[in-house]
């Protein structure tokens, strides 16, 4: 009897701080849906609110690994203008090859990112002063090098990162057979793009993409129920996978189906697919990611269990330099262009999104997945208040306003529990 009880106890566990967010990402789509007509969920739309969040995405996963530490990172918002504007420089004024502008780009922010860390483990300044100081720092060097302006155009190689698309094979979609008839007379002349443009169509690649990422999907939910049945871990009833993976699918078909509509997949969203991954891994099956989550819940134990606090403390430091250069060289890509303001209140839209996304504010909770869902947030937000013609003042008060409500919303579940 006692352990039929606590066999149902161990089947009737569903987190809702971990998925909270995604019902809230959906609620606020189709709220801006029905106030815009359904102009956000346009396969134009879809495809900027992913290019337009791409950078504060990759700045939200590693931030997040600042916030498990319980601290923040204030400079990433220098650092992105700062390695945009050595990218910029290096390629418009020194004609350097777009590869190599890149890498240098990268070196410096490792190396602020570096700099950061080494204050923070071996002097132990607190990371609000060091942070707030690059912060400073890196906007004057930025200023400095661009004389306070814009440097651009850049070419079209370097911009692809952040304006280009995936190879695509479009077929008519949906089109009268006067329409497609006018396609294939323009085939194979100049005019052929133009027609094409005006031609309901579908990318066949991104659909083949979508169903690959369907079946791992798929196949990864069945692993992680056999892993903790395996180790006897506490798991979810059946019709509550089954409803998670249906809502995790249709958001990505959506997702993808509007963005075959369009162009197909951006390289934006491949480049923060592999950070996503990368760093998802990291985070959930390596021993450094165990490490960040043990100093995060308590350093004082994490250290006397011989965890190596200044190593980890420093490597999170370097890995946020490092994320925010390859923010700073899409962000210059997309904009096609360096300026001195670029990545002003990075830093405030990177640590919202990890704590929208259920990260704690003391440190030792959150998961980079929901670090990606509160950076959609505010883009949803962002896109959906720009749609209706709010002014950037009122958007700013509802940002913070959500901001607020999901910290709260933390304190108060962690009060339940105790």
């Amino acid at each position: 009897m006692e352990s039929k009880s606590l066999e149902r106890k161990r089947t009737v566990n569903i987190d809702i701080k971990q998925f909270g967010m995604v019902i809230a990402l959906v609620a606020i789509f189709f709220i801006f849906y029905v106030f815009t007509g359904g102009k956000n969920a346009s396969p134009v739309n879809i495809n900027n609110i992913i290019m337009q969040n791409g950078y504060v995405v990759i700045l939200a996963v590693g931030m997040l690994l600042c916030v498990l530490t319980g601290n923040v990172d204030l400079g990433v918002g220098s650092i992105v203008a700062l390695c945009g504007a050595c990218s910029a420089i290096l390629v418009v004024d020194m004609g350097w090859p777009v590869l190599l502008a890149f890498l240098v780009a990268i070196l410096v922010g490792t190396a602020s990112g570096a700099f950061v860390g080494f204050f923070i483990s071996e002097l132990h300044i607190p990371p609000f002063v060091v942070t707030l100081a690059t912060m400073l720092m890196g906007r004057g060097l930025t200023y400095t090098m661009l004389k306070a302006q814009t440097k651009g155009p850049t070419p079209a190689m370097y911009n692809f990162i952040g304006t280009g698309f995936f190879k695509t094979v479009k077929v008519p979609f949906f089109a009268s057979a006067e329409q497609v008839a006018k396609l294939e007379a323009a085939r194979g002349t100049d005019t052929f793009e133009q027609v094409m443009a005006k031609t309901p169509h579908i990318d066949i690649v991104t659909i083949v993409i979508a169903v690959i990422a369907s079946i791992l999907i798929i196949l990864a939910e069945i692993k992680s129920h056999k892993t903790k049945q395996k180790y006897n871990f506490p798991t979810n009833p059946l019709w509550q996978r089954v409803v998670k993976l249906l809502v995790i699918l249709f958001i990505m078909w959506f997702i993808m189906y509007k963005l075959a509509r369009n162009n197909g997949i951006p390289m934006v969203l491949i480049l923060v697919g592999l950070i996503v991954g990368i760093y998802h891994f990291i985070t959930s099956r390596t021993v450094a990611g165990r490490q960040i989550y043990a100093l995060g819940g308590n350093e004082k134990a994490a250290r006397l269990s011989g965890i190596n606090t200044k190593r980890v403390f420093f490597w999170v430091y370097t890995n946020m330099g490092f994320l925010s250069a390859v923010a700073g060289i899409v962000l210059s890509a997309r904009n096609g262009s360096a300026t001195p303001k670029a990545g002003d209140g990075f830093e405030l839209d990177a640590i919202a999104s990890c704590y929208i996304g259920g990260a704690a504010a003391a440190g030792g909770v959150g998961t980079i997945m929901g670090a990606v869902v509160g950076a959609f947030v505010m883009g949803v937000l962002n896109n959906g208040m720009s749609l209706i013609g709010w002014s950037t003042d009122l958007q700013k008060v509802a940002k913070g306003a959500v901001l607020l409500g999901a910290v709260i919303f933390d304190m108060v579940s962690k009060r339940k529990k105790a």
